[in-house]
C-alpha cells in the first residue's frame, strides 16, 4: 500500500488525503478519551463500532436528504469522506437534560426539556470548547447570520431522525454533537454534516432501563465500552457478520 499523507490526528480519528481531489480517508481509532483528554484509554474494537455506526447514520441522512460528508465505507476502520472546511464550532442539540446542561443550570439529569435545545461551543481543546452566543460567534466571524440558519436547519433534520431512529430500537436519543463544514464549488459553498455520528457523539439510554448505551460509560465507569456500543450496533443491525472478535488492526500508512 502506498504511503498516505497524514492530514490531522484527532483525539479518536486520522484523516489522511484521500485517492482523488477533494477527498479524504478518515480513520477510526480505539482510543477513548474524556474530561478534555484528562481521561484516556485504548478500548479494543471502539473504532471498528464507530465506523460502522457512522456509516449508518450518515447514509440514513443522505437517502432523507441531508448532505454529508460521507462517500462510502472502505474497511472496517475507514471511510472515504468528502474534503470540507470545518467551522469551528460544535453544534449541540439536547432533548433531555443531562451533562453539562444539567451542572450549569441545576437541572435534574433525565428531565424532559420542553422542546430541543441547539447549543453552540467553540472548538478549542485549550479552552475546554467553550459555551459561545450566537452574537459571539458573529462577532468574531466564525459563521454568517446564513451559516447558522443553515446549521440550525440541518441540526434539527439529524435531530428528528436520529430521535425516529432510535426511539424504533428501544433507545432514548437524549442528546448529541454534529460538526459542520463548508464544501466548496467555485464560488459556491454549502453546509453539510461532517465529522461523525456514533455513541462518541451522543447521549443513548435505554428506553426501559436507562442504562447509558454511549461514552457516559467510560467517563463514569459504569461497564465495558465496546458490549455499549455493541448493543447499540446490534439494535440497529449493523454489527459486523464476522464471529470473530473485533480487534485492532496495524495501521498502515
Amino acid at each position: 500500500m502506498a504511503r498516505r499523507t497524514k492530514i490531522y490526528e484527532g483525539k479518536a480519528k486520522i484523516l489522511y488525503e484521500g485517492p482523488e481531489p477533494g477527498t479524504m480517508v478518515q480513520y477510526f481509532k480505539d482510543d477513548a478519551t474524556a474530561f478534555n483528554a484528562e481521561k484516556r484509554d485504548v478500548i479494543e474494537g471502539k473504532g471498528v463500532l464507530n465506523n460502522l455506526l457512522s456509516e449508518f447514520f450518515m447514509t440514513g441522512l443522505g437517502q432523507i436528504g441531508v448532505p454529508t460528508h460521507f462517500l462510502k465505507r472502505i474497511n472496517m476502520r475507514e471511510q472515504l469522506i468528502r474534503a470540507v472546511e470545518i467551522i469551528p464550532l460544535e453544534v449541540v442539540v439536547r432533548n433531555i437534560a443531562a451533562g453539562s446542561m444539567s451542572k450549569r443550570l441545576g437541572i435534574e439529569e433525565g428531565t424532559p426539556l420542553p422542546r430541543p435545545i441547539i447549543e453552540f461551543y467553540f472548538k478549542d481543546d485549550a479552552l475546554g470548547d467553550p459555551l459561545v452566543t450566537e452574537d459571539q460567534i458573529l462577532a468574531f466571524n466564525w459563521a454568517s447570520h446564513q451559516d447558522l440558519d443553515d446549521m440550525v436547519g440541518l441540526a434539527v433534520r439529524v435531530n428528528d431522525f436520529m430521535s425516529g431512529v432510535m426511539m424504533a430500537v428501544g433507545i432514548k436519543l437524549v442528546d448529541f454533537k454534529i460538526e459542520i463544514g463548508r464544501q466548496f464549488d467555485g464560488e459556491m459553498q454549502r453546509l453539510i454534516v461532517a465529522d461523525e455520528i456514533s455513541p462518541d457523539s451522543c447521549r443513548l439510554w435505554d428506553m426501559k432501563t436507562g442504562q447509558k448505551l454511549d461514552k457516559d460509560v467510560f467517563r463514569r465507569d459504569l461497564g465495558s465500552l465496546t458490549d455499549a456500543y455493541s448493543e447499540v450496533a446490534r439494535r440497529l443491525g449493523v454489527m459486523p457478520k464476522s464471529p470473530t472478535p473485533i480487534v485492532k488492526p496495524k495501521l498502515m500508512n
